[in-house]
């Protein structure tokens, strides 16, 4: 695990405090909300300076690659950098259900699932915590930590961070959810996704590469996440060529299809119900045709 030889070389330490210091000013994300959250202030994600934790378990039904034997050390957040409209985990992200905790509690809960046989941390939405999690992560170090770092995003991620990390996370998870502005802007609040998720993503690559799988168990690497929505709105097309022609026809990619109006969404007739067989064929159709073969069926 490579950020075991950040912490040997004093590097992962030096990346937690340049990440504390950024929270005085708040640029971990491309919402640039620049509030003071040591202070307590909070920006567009409802984050403040305290760290809170939704759930925590071995998770048995992520993608077989991360899940491995045993499952997945999954770490839920509270809270996120984007405001989607139908999320399905609305009352983590949005309301913020959980329960705060401190560095050294997540330090000593990545040890324990380690110890309960996990075949990764897999930290889910972590944009926003990055500070927090680095900070712990120099601890659980200390305490023995050894198994591969998962970064599990929705795509909306500061390049700077992502280089600032680099090194840091084993294996990157990002979403890319759109690749229209107007969508992104009409479904989650962001009116920039596009040109943020295709940066992030392309560094993302770059520092780890193709997934990487042995004995069924993924090591290192890149799998991207494609959720696809109704009435073509996701751009998925777009979003499959930009993957396809800009990082890796051995990309992998998880196509979904486990859309559902949720939240807010029945209020938006274009969303108000669930993606068709013909929906969702069509974008694995079009994924085989250019040449993807990784993620799918």
């Amino acid at each position: 695990m490579s950020y075991l030889k950040l912490y040997q070389e004093g590097k992962l330490q030096e990346i937690s405090r340049i990440l504390s210091e950024n929270m005085k000013n708040c640029t971990l994300c491309p919402q640039n909300c620049l509030v003071d959250r040591v202070g307590d202030n909070v920006g567009f994600c409802g984050a403040d300076s305290k760290l809170r934790v939704s759930h925590l378990f071995l998770h048995q039904r992520e993608e077989p690659e991360i899940v491995g034997k045993k499952g997945s050390g999954t770490i839920f957040f509270s809270y996120c950098n984007l405001g989607c409209v139908y999320c399905q985990n609305y009352n983590i992200s949005n309301i913020g259900d959980g329960h705060d905790i401190t560095v050294e509690v997540l330090a000593h809960n990545m040890i324990d699932l380690q110890e309960q046989g996990a075949e990764n941390i897999n930290l889910v939405t972590p944009t926003h915590y990055t500070a927090q999690i680095i900070e712990a992560l120099v601890i659980a170090v200390k305490e023995g930590l050894n198994i591969p770092l998962v970064y599990n995003c929705g795509g909306y991620e500061s390049l700077e961070i992502i280089k600032l990390l680099a090194g840091v996370f084993d294996i990157y998870m990002p979403d890319i959810k759109y690749s229209d502005d107007a969508v992104a802007q009409e479904l989650s609040h962001v009116s920039d996704y596009w040109k943020i998720v295709r940066e992030s993503t392309l560094e993302m690559y770059r520092q780890v590469g193709n997934l990487m799988v042995k004995d069924g168990l993924a090591n290192r690497g890149l799998l991207i996440r494609h959720l696809v929505l109704p009435n073509k709105l996701a751009g998925s097309f777009k979003v499959l060529d930009f993957i396809k022609n800009e990082i890796s026809p051995d990309c992998y990619v998880n196509i979904m299809n486990q859309y559902y109006p949720c939240h807010k969404a029945f209020s938006n007739e274009k969303i108000s119900r669930n993606i068709t067989i013909n929906e969702y064929n069509e974008v694995i159709d079009y994924a085989k045709s250019i040449g993807l073969h990784r993620g799918f069926a």
